[in-house]
């Protein structure tokens, strides 16, 4: 199984984690999120997110998920990676992380494709009558 981690400003990894527990039914395992607040120093972030994927990574490798490219969080992120193995999507969103959770026993680059798709196809401009035949 390959362990996700989230790495956003604030609550929001931990909003998403708890959003998609409610989805699945329950917390999925080798799921966490590290938080960065507006006072933090990235740099003094770093061992503890190494430490974090070092504890998610149990042989299949770690998908890393930050919120907005190119911000903090994801320059954070970016210094966890190592292609083939540890690899980062940013654009986190809740069908992201649900699709993540679903398909996490697939090969990593599976893994990639499916998190990406789940979370672009998750954005839809939505009317009162298409809400009103899917729910």
């Amino acid at each position: 199984m390959i362990g996700i981690m989230i790495v956003a400003h604030g609550t929001l990894g931990e909003s998403l984690i708890h959003c998609a527990s409610h989805v699945m039914g329950g917390r999925p395992p080798q799921l966490r999120q590290l938080g960065v607040g507006v006072h933090d120093d990235p740099v003094a972030l770093l061992p503890q997110a190494r430490r974090m994927v070092s504890e998610l990574d149990q042989g299949n490798g770690v998908l890393v998920l930050s919120d907005i490219y190119g911000a903090t969080p994801c320059n954070l992120a970016s210094k966890l990676l190592e292609p083939g193995r540890i690899e980062g999507i940013s654009g986190v969103n809740l069908p992201m992380l649900v699709r993540a959770i679903a398909y996490r026993n697939e090969p990593l680059e599976v893994l990639l494709e499916k998190a990406i798709s789940g979370g672009v196809g998750g954005v839809v401009h939505f009317t009162q009558e298409a809400c009103a035949h899917h729910g």
